[in-house]
């Protein structure tokens, strides 16, 4: 997928909304699929890669590697790299990234509902 032009107006008008709306941001911050999904795993404690792959079997190495580094540069995890041999990374939720953990929740129970006026059509 290329990457928005940061001159262009799409890019523009997602800036302006994100300064006017803080909602907007918020959701931004989170937006794709993967994001969603690797907090909720992370929301349960400290975990590596390997096992982050465990639990997302769809997700290919490269995209769980750039999600990962997109949220550490977002500030919504950390990585500790441990100097061990081989070399040890663990991944964990920021302060600010655990404070998206009720959120999710509520995404959560609103998805059930939502899902099931649709089931039932």
């Amino acid at each position: 997928m290329s990457k928005i032009k940061p001159t262009s107006t799409h890019d523009e008008n997602k800036r302006l909304l994100e300064a006017e709306c803080p909602e907007i941001y918020a959701s931004n911050l989170i937006n794709g699929q993967w994001t969603v999904a690797i907090c909720c795993y992370l929301g349960a404690g400290k975990m590596r890669f390997a096992a982050l792959k465990k639990k997302l079997p769809a997700i290919t190495d490269r995209m769980l590697t750039l999600e990962l580094r997109k949220m550490e540069e977002k500030g919504l995890i950390s990585r500790t790299i441990f100097a061990e041999v081989p070399v040890r990374v663990e991944y964990e939720l920021t302060p600010i990234g655990h404070e998206l953990t009720p959120v999710i929740q509520q995404l959560e129970i609103w998805g059930k509902k939502h899902k099931a006026l649709f089931d039932k059509q």
